[in-house]
């Protein structure tokens, strides 16, 4: 049962390092690199990872420069971040490309923060259907004896704790994502 436990411990940990994944993505109107981490770039016939080619910095809270180790790829570096969701027209100087992130406007937090919540309600989900599968794999373990009653008892109180637990976490980084896309 212990076993069982940890098992679902572990994906509950994966979940909210998931999430928090998709929120560093998310641009708040500060350059963050972690924008491009979906991106890649055709490099010689291969779908590459714009870090994996470039330098990626901030060099303030609103731009964002990418200065790629071979300079005949800066054009292909320049069309995957066009082509992408990112909303950023890149401009291109010949040697780096510069990503100049506008002041987001009081709509677009808006939305911004709905997205957010929305991410967050999509882990909570995450969460208690792990939280199911697991009583469900105690409930099985019952009924072939392996554990007693008391075990199951004592075994939904504690996917109820790790439940409780996760979700508190999941609220606050949604609150911190929340209050940093609200700030101005």
């Amino acid at each position: 049962m212990d076993e069982q436990i940890k098992s679902t411990k572990s994906k509950m940990e994966k979940c909210l390092g998931s999430l928090d994944r998709e929120y560093s993505a998310i641009r708040a109107g500060r350059a963050n690199p972690a924008v491009l981490d979906k991106l890649s770039v055709d490099y010689y016939g291969t779908p590459t990872p714009i870090q994996q080619m470039a330098a990626v910095s901030a060099p303030d809270a609103r731009t964002l420069m990418i200065q790629p180790w071979d300079a005949s790829q800066l054009k292909a570096i320049e069309k995957a971040v066009l082509a992408s969701d990112i909303g950023i027209n890149p401009s291109n100087d010949g040697k780096v490309i510069r990503m100049v992130f506008p002041q987001l406007t009081e709509e677009r937090r808006r939305e911004i923060v709905k997205q957010v919540s929305k991410y967050a309600e999509e882990a909570k989900v995450t969460i208690r259907n792990t939280r199911r599968d697991l009583i469900e794999k105690l409930k099985a373990m019952k009924k072939t004896s392996e554990i007693t009653e008391d075990d199951l008892k004592n075994g939904e109180k504690e996917a109820q704790k790790l439940t409780d637990k996760f979700c508190e976490e999941i609220d606050k980084l949604a609150k911190a994502k929340e209050k940093e896309i609200m700030s101005i």
